[in-house]
């Protein structure tokens, strides 16, 4: 266990992380380029580790390292194909009127990093799942993105009227800083490998801070 990072498993061919917020799955550019990333963290103590795939920074929970160049190769095909579902935890500001929504809208990402909806875009979709009211300020909600685009599940769910809480790039920023955190987590991952079925999940630690007060 790590402030930064716990295992949630681990065997001979990869590691599956649950990251905390604020830490970068790799070094970013500009002034990020400084700040220590998971990747560096783990291959410190492991020597060899090979980078699946990424979250955002700000986003917390799950992510896959491979341990060997055959995993890297065959987790690599497998997040390309779309063949590793991935479910994200949200709390997002209002309530969204439908308890289940695909969200099919074109992403396009512009110079400055940001992300919006475009017909220019490239096509997008999320499925979104209404579980709980937590105030007449917030709910919580539980996304799977079936494609992969950059801040997808953010976009998305600005883009239909409810923002995901601390959000600082997208929904309204005064109203944003009242979090201290973003408020999206990385849930549950399931794939199989090698004729082997995995399914991790990682919701307790996220569930217990919504229960608590983020909100300053």
């Amino acid at each position: 266990m790590n402030a930064q990072y716990k295992i949630i498993y681990e065997n001979g061919d990869f590691i599956v992380v649950s990251k905390e917020t604020g830490i970068p799955v790799i070094r970013g550019r500009g002034g990020l380029k400084d700040k220590l990333s998971l990747y560096d963290v783990l291959k410190e103590r492991y020597k060899e580790i090979f980078v699946v795939h990424r979250i955002d920074r700000d986003t917390s929970g799950l992510v896959i390292f491979a341990k060997n160049t055959k995993t890297h190769r065959e987790l690599s095909i497998k997040f390309e194909r779309r063949e590793v579902k991935k479910n994200y935890l949200a709390v997002v500001w209002g309530k969204p009127e439908k308890i289940f929504e695909v969200i099919d809208k074109p992403l396009f990402q512009y110079g400055s990093g940001r992300v919006g909806v475009s017909d220019n875009g490239k096509k997008s979709v999320t499925e979104v799942e209404f579980l709980k009211e937590i105030s007449s300020d917030f709910s919580l909600v539980e996304a799977r993105p079936l494609t992969g685009r950059r801040h997808q599940i953010r976009v998305h769910l600005y883009s239909s009227g409810h923002p995901v809480v601390g959000d600082r790039l997208y929904g309204d920023k005064v109203m944003q800083l009242r979090c201290p955190r973003l408020m999206l987590h990385s849930c549950c991952i399931e794939f199989y490998l090698f004729d082997n079925h995995y399914v991790f999940n990682d919701r307790e630690d996220f569930l217990d801070y919504v229960s608590t007060s983020f909100i300053k």
